[in-house]
């Protein structure tokens, strides 16, 4: 069925492609912080699981309504784990097993979304995609909250 929502094909390609490495990101920074969540240990264990566990369900939360864009594109969502990793520029990662080192990785993990989101937006600008434009803003805004959170966190 062909597809009319004042997009090209080509437009929906490339926001497709857009986010879909906002996708990725996303999805290798919720393993990441959950695989965290699982490992922390010491003094600040309690607090630090919570924090870990409160922002992996809103990654989680917001994987889904990602994927969901790519295919109101008219696009399919990556299927595999191999196709999330190759879309992401975050590697899934989270070997670090000390927690001001965690908390660290975590930042760059969503200083890295940001800058991926941030591209998304300069296409959906360029591609007059404004529901692009409308899911992937207040993604900016939850990751720099989030890496906020953790950088104070460090202290």
């Amino acid at each position: 069925m062909s597809i009319n929502m004042g997009l090209s094909e080509t437009q929906r390609e490339t926001m497709a492609k857009a986010v879909t490495a906002v996708l990725a990101d996303t999805y290798a920074l919720y393993f990441k912080t959950h695989a965290y969540h699982w490992n922390v240990t010491g003094p600040r264990f309690h607090d630090l699981h919570g924090l870990f566990e409160a922002q992996y369900n809103e990654l989680w939360t917001a994987t889904d309504e990602i994927a969901e864009r790519i295919r109101a594109l008219g696009l399919v969502a990556p299927r595999t784990y191999n196709e999330m990793a190759e879309a992401a520029s975050i590697k899934s990662g989270g070997e670090e097993t000390q927690a001001n080192d965690m908390l660290k990785d975590l930042v760059k993990g969503h200083e890295a979304v940001v800058a991926t989101i941030r591209k998304a937006l300069s296409l959906a600008d360029e591609n007059n995609d404004e529901a692009t434009a409308d899911l992937l803003a207040p993604r900016v805004t939850a990751h720099e909250k989030a890496a906020w959170m953790l950088r104070s966190t460090i202290g």
